[in-house]
């Protein structure tokens, strides 16, 4: 069975569905610097995600691009599911 045949609840084909998609924007995310109190907007590869075995391991960095320090911040279940939804790289840890 072709794509083009396979059609969904709505009965329209898969080919038909995406045909209107040229490109997707990229993904940004709000982000603020504790240290110098900036605001901003970060591209998910501005952003590392690292994944450990508590919520205490858990957490997302990035380097605030006003002041140039190393941020760090913990990610709860709703945080890594945004992230890595939207393409952040992830360390998974042991």
């Amino acid at each position: 069975m072709s794509e083009s045949s396979v059609s969904g609840a709505g009965g329209m084909s898969v080919a038909a569905a995406f045909a209107g998609m040229r490109s997707v924007s990229p993904v940004t995310f709000r982000a603020g610097c504790p240290d110098c109190r900036g605001s901003f907007e970060l591209a998910a590869a501005a952003l590392r995600l690292a994944i450990g075995a508590s919520s205490r391991t858990t957490f997302y960095s990035f380097t605030c691009p006003d002041c140039g320090a190393s941020v760090r911040k913990p990610a709860g279940e709703r945080i890594v599911e945004l992230l890595t939804g939207g393409g952040v790289r992830t360390l998974r840890t042991v």
